[in-house]
Parts: structure tokens; sequence; C-alpha cells
């Protein structure tokens, strides 16, 4: 018996399948779009380079699966789906998981020690550590807490506090009687410092007399959730050495913390923004 079935076109099913990738990454576009402000029909048909048909035919979909919202006279919006997915992964991705990787890298690039922390009732709390190749003992352990004043991760830790709340800190463990080389004055004008540079220094300030780089990782929100350092003998550690690893470190932090949603701050709308907060301020106070 003769088959009468229509033969199998793989030109025009590769055909269909580039159509389905690119009307995919135009749905992806728009999102993006929308993201970024552009909320009208017209805005967003410009912004993507597409006609206004195509771009309606896009957005009615999203809309129609919950990934946009629309009001009129208001434009697009992001959809209830994307907080739905965007909760989902919050809990399928923990820190640890999306640092490993970097981190693994951060080590065999340097030789050095590498670990990650996190604030846990006044203390921090070692998550992961990554042994570097050289021959030197760090006796840090996983799952130990430590001080935060004295560590560079509790310093990374800390670096978006004001002074009056590292004051309370350095007081904290003074009465605790951890210690410490310096006085509070001295760890204060030290943590601005840090808090400019983004990095934070270990110079020898705890028993084991190792010295160590350390950087914030923040989260979605832009705040500090965990931090990461860099950690060797002394002589290992000169303070040149030490400024050339804090460009990896602090390079190391942002790709962790983009992993995990953060987005540096445009300066430009930055700029922007503090310039109209300023007029606001000046308007209020004028009588």
């Amino acid at each position: 018996m003769e088959n009468s079935s229509a033969p199998f076109d793989e030109t025009e099913s590769e055909g269909a399948k580039g159509g389905a990738s690119r009307t995919l990454v135009r749905g992806l576009d728009i999102l993006n779009a929308v993201s970024c402000g552009h909320t009208e029909l017209g805005a967003l048909a410009g912004a993507l380079g597409l006609t206004r048909t195509t771009t309606y035919r896009l957005a009615a979909t999203l809309v129609e699966h919950r990934y946009l919202t629309y009001a009129p006279r208001v434009g697009y919006g992001l959809g209830p789906k994307l907080l739905e997915l965007g909760f989902i992964a919050s809990r399928q991705t923990s820190v640890g998981k999306a640092a490993r990787e970097h981190l693994e890298l951060l080590s065999s690039g340097s030789g050095d020690t590498v670990h990650l922390g996190v604030l846990d009732e006044g203390r921090v709390l070692y998550l992961d550590k990554i042994p570097g190749a050289r021959r030197v003992d760090i006796s840090s352990r996983i799952g130990e807490r430590q001080p935060l004043r004295s560590t560079g991760l509790g310093k990374a830790l800390l670096l978006d506090e004001p002074a009056s709340r590292l004051r309370e800190i350095f007081q904290a463990e003074d009465d605790e009687g951890l210690a410490y080389p310096q006085d509070v004055d001295c760890w204060l004008a030290r943590m601005a410092a840090y808090r400019d540079a983004g990095v934070a220094f270990d110079l020898e300030e705890n028993p084991d007399r190792v010295r160590c780089v350390a950087a914030p990782l923040r989260g979605v929100d832009g705040k500090i959730i965990a931090a990461i350092s860099l950690t060797s003998a002394a002589q290992y550690m000169d303070e040149a050495r030490m400024e050339r690893l804090a460009v990896s470190v602090r390079a190391t932090a942002r790709a962790i913390s983009h992993d995990l949603g953060w987005r540096a701050p445009d300066p430009d709308v930055a700029a922007t923004a503090s310039r109209s907060a300023q007029t606001r301020r000046q308007t209020a106070a004028k009588p």
C-alpha cells in the first residue's frame, strides 16, 4: 500500500524552529524593554525595531500568560507571573551554589585560600572554604563563627552600616573582652576607606596572623547578603599584592552578586536621582 503521508521536510522543520526561537527572543526583549521603562506600544516598537503590529501581537501573548500587564493610558508593566518565577528562583539559588564556581576560579588563579561568609547573630559565619595551593595552614573551618571587626569577611559585611552602628559593634566586642589592636576612631577611619574602595582588609588583626582581602556580595535589592575573602600568610600578602588582589576579589564579588540578581546602578541615573532629591530638599526648605 502506498504511504499517503506527506514526506518529512527537514528544511521546513528547521525553519520553523528558527522562527520559534526568534519569536521567543523578541518576547524576552519586550520584557527587558518594559523593565527599562518602555511602557507604551510605540515606545516598545521603537526600542526593539519592530512594527507596531508585531509588537502588539507579542505583548498581547505575554499579557495573556501574565508575564505583562496592560492598563489603558498607563501602558504595559511587568506581570505577576514574573513575581512568581522570581520567588521560585530565589529559593532555588543559594548563595553558596551561586558563589562556588567563582570562588574556585579565584582560588586557583591566586593560589590562596578563599572563604564565603554571612552575618549571623553578631558574628561572621563561614559557609564555604576553598584551600589554596600554597603550603599555608589557614585555621578557619566551615561552620565556625568569628568576630566582625577583626576579620576581612566581617568588615566587608558591615560596609553599608552607618558610623553609629559600627561604633556600637566595636563597643560590643570590647565588652565581650575580645582583644583588638586599634582604637575605635582608627577602626572607623579604616572602615570609611574600605567603604569607598568596595573592599576590606584584614591586616594581621587576628591571632593566626594572616592577611586577607574581602568584598561584599549583594542581593537583588542591593543589600549586602554575604561576603568573600582571599586569605594567605603575611609573607605572601604585602601591601602591593593586596592592592592587586583587591581588583580580582572585587570583580569576583560583583560577578557573584550579578548571578544573585543584583545589577550595578547606572551612574547617570544615580546622578539624576541625586540632583532631583537635592532639588526637592531645597524646595521643601523654602518658606
